[in-house]
């Protein structure tokens, strides 16, 4: 695994994370496509969370703490448990850009982690220190796409009554 690209790729989804999100009106980021899809205030306060509750932490557990149990997390549930989509989004993407500048600030600390430090995961089984750092970078594309199909929504809605078909099947 190449750690310093994984960084790299950690710095660059910020900044693609701020950027999509950087025009988006308050009443855009509340909005839904369906009752059961996340607005775009939800993605970036899930994004917020994950970064200082999970991946961080238990990427941390996994090089540091080996054997002692990871503290629990509820991402779904988090969503109105934590009330995301009645938050402001400046503040909520303030929040998240200054986490991820914590997690670079303490992955730089780290020049050659133990990517092979492992647990046993209750789900995934054998479960390594790289394994989660793959899957922290992962996760910021999961949701840079799930960004980019919120923008085309808002963008369809801007648009309307007139169809933006011609640009090609979304």
């Amino acid at each position: 695994m190449d750690f310093s690209g994984c960084q790299l790729q950690l710095r660059q989804n910020c900044e693609l994370i701020r950027e999509l999100v950087a025009d988006i009106s308050p009443e855009q980021a509340r909005r839904k496509p369906t009752p059961d899809d996340w607005s775009v205030l939800e993605v970036i306060n899930h994004l917020y969370d994950e970064e200082r509750e999970d991946f961080r932490q238990r990427f941390d557990y996994l090089l540091h703490h080996p054997g002692e149990p990871w503290p629990p997390i509820d991402p779904q549930g988090w969503v109105t448990e934590r009330h995301y989509n009645e938050r402001d989004l400046s503040t909520s993407l303030q929040n998240f850009l200054d986490e991820r500048q914590k997690s670079l600030t303490w992955l730089a600390t780290l020049p050659n982690p133990t990517l092979d430090a492992h647990e046993t995961h209750p789900v995934a089984g054998k479960f390594y220190a790289g394994d989660m750092l793959a899957a922290w970078v992962a996760h910021d594309v999961l949701h840079l796409r799930q960004l980019i199909e919120l923008k085309y929504f808002l963008l369809v809605e801007l648009v309307r009554p007139y169809n933006p078909q011609y640009a090609g099947d979304w």
